[in-house]
């Protein structure tokens, strides 16, 4: 997995997405495996929005658990409302947009494209 972080912001505030192996396991716990979720999110109809807004509940909260822990600092995670309304705010289609970015870009080995 390659270190990339993408960037929310809402209402004046930053929110850092990650995606990592600790959101992956979480995304399994509840959807079988990410795949399953992806295919949820990204190849239906239209979105679903439990498995859009338990990924950017999940990602932030990475993101500020990180933070938190780099920095000595206590920033309080958000919960899956506090994740709706960031995504009402932003839009679903910026949303989901979003998460694919860095879902994508997370997952590229370190020398994806240095060997073609």
């Amino acid at each position: 997995m390659k270190d990339f972080n993408g960037k929310i912001s809402y209402k004046n505030e930053e929110y850092t997405l990650v995606f990592n192996l600790n959101v992956m396991e979480a995304i399994q716990e509840e959807y079988g495996s990410v795949a399953a979720w992806g295919d949820m999110v990204y190849n239906a109809d239209e979105p679903k929005i439990k498995p859009l807004m338990f990924a950017l509940c999940a990602m932030i909260n990475e993101g500020i658990e990180i933070e938190n822990d780099e920095r000595g600092t206590s920033r309080a995670l958000i919960t899956r409302k506090e994740a709706g309304r960031i995504a009402s705010g932003i839009g679903i289609e910026k949303t989901a947009a979003a998460i694919g970015d860095v879902v994508v870009e997370s997952s590229k080995s370190e020398d994806d494209g240095k060997n073609a």
